[in-house]
């Protein structure tokens, strides 16, 4: 049953109390974390496990998992690079899991997932989010002008290209290599080869005629966890022509733990003033407004819950929220803040700081209670959100929007960080 506006409005006055409070102790918001000596590489370690095998005598899938000396964990897959579950402490010092997944591979795999593809936990690519019409051309086929030629896309998401297309990076097997507790740290390190005309280069002539991205490109994604609870993205690619890029992470987060039921009391914050409204396709119009006085105004913390249920015209086109909010301009060189969601129950606190210019938050709105997770619990709207630093969606078709290209002499390069801490009960937590 999903929870009145009213009841979230006195949650989050309720809880706003205690993340204010809470704000005086968290690290400022241009903050780098920092691989200095905090007990050293002392309970760090990575492991890795069988997770089963895909469909039809498919891959062996392994799933390697990076823990601390505070009692995070977190385990990734090297299908996909999804991350299968997150461990962290609550402000009890109870531990939970933190995103949506599954306890095997039949569960990413079987015929209700790949029907609703949530894209639970999984690294996206070629690029994330939607591309529209080539120029924005109604008609047109999904796609991008380029140096002068016109690339078309996957159709897989109405008349636009979503993460990646049919047979996104989500969907490939990724090479894994542990990299092991060194200078405070601990990590994986995932590589993807992309070619040109292959799998991962968006299109599947099977299902529509297009020509796919172009360029063969080779992917690293290297994961690293450090004692301060700090997850750290490393994303860098190359590529053998001019091409589009946009790499992200694809979680869903309940801080207040994986099944337990809605978002909506979480309170979020959005280090951001403008976002880009959508068309009924979920497109970016290519305007860039003010988000004072609107729904999308999370300038400070509001409960998710507040506002979703409103006749806005936007969160009728998404169900709910489902845009991308453009962060403040960079304060310094390196890592920015981004975002903070807080869950007022279990005290956990999710900071996000990264080089991208815009956030995806999207409420999980097409969770439709035909999946059942790791907990073995229904997954239902709004009982997970995603955040996944991006550049702005359909850029390749907007001129005025942060360029998405990459080329033999400019390759790709981008970092993002999630800080887990607590608020309240035992000592504050923070980095």
């Amino acid at each position: 049953m999903l929870h009145t506006p009213s009841r979230h409005v006195r949650v989050a006055l309720c809880a706003l109390l205690v993340v204010l409070a809470a704000a005086l102790f968290a690290a400022p918001g241009g903050a780098t974390p920092r691989h200095h000596k905090h007990g050293g590489n002392k309970g760090l370690s990575i492991t890795s496990a069988p997770f089963g095998n895909l469909p039809n005598g498919g891959a062996a899938v392994t799933n390697y998992t990076l823990t601390n000396a505070r009692g995070m964990s977190v385990s990734i897959l090297d299908y996909g690079g999804i991350i299968q579950s997150l461990t962290v402490p609550d402000k009890r010092g109870h531990t939970d899991n933190v995103t949506l997944g599954f306890a095997n591979i039949d569960g990413y795999t079987n015929a209700a997932y790949v029907k609703s593809n949530p894209y639970f936990g999984a690294l996206i690519g070629r690029y994330g989010n939607r591309i529209g019409p080539v120029g924005g051309q109604a008609g047109a086929p999904p796609g991008f002008v380029l140096d002068g030629k016109t690339y078309t896309l996957d159709a897989n998401n109405g008349v636009a290209s979503l993460h990646g297309g049919f047979t996104g990076f989500d969907k490939l097997m990724w090479s894994g290599t542990e990299v092991p507790p060194s200078n405070g740290t601990v990590g994986l390190k995932l590589t993807l080869h992309s070619p040109e005309g292959g799998a991962g280069s968006g299109c599947d002539p099977s299902k529509n005629p297009c020509t796919g991205y172009p360029g063969t490109v080779d992917v690293t994604v290297t994961f690293t966890l450090d004692n301060r609870n700090n997850l750290r993205f490393d994303y860098a690619a190359t590529t053998d022509k001019p091409t589009v890029l946009n790499l992200t992470n694809h979680s869903y987060w309940n801080l207040a733990g994986e099944g337990s039921g809605t978002i909506y009391d979480h309170l979020l914050r959005l280090n951001a003033s403008k976002y880009t409204p959508v068309d009924v396709n979920l497109i970016p119009d290519g305007t860039t407004p003010s988000v004072i006085g609107t729904p999308f105004d999370f300038t400070q913390f509001h409960a998710i819950g507040e506002r979703i249920r409103g006749n806005d015209q936007q969160l009728v086109f998404g169900r709910g929220y489902d845009h991308n909010w453009v962060l403040a301009a960079p304060t310094h060189p390196g890592l920015n803040l981004a975002a903070r969601l807080f869950d007022p129950t279990s005290g956990r606190l999710l900071t996000i700081l990264t080089q991208e210019p815009g956030i995806q938050f999207y409420s999980g709105n097409f969770l439709d209670g035909t999946l059942y997770g790791t907990s073995d619990r229904q997954y239902r709207q709004g009982d997970g959100l995603a955040l996944e630093t991006q550049h702005f969606p359909d850029s390749p078709n907007k001129p005025d929007f942060p360029s998405t290209n990459v080329s033999t002499t400019t390759p790709y390069a981008t970092t993002t960080v999630y800080n887990f801490s607590t608020v309240g009960g035992r000592k504050h937590h923070h980095r």
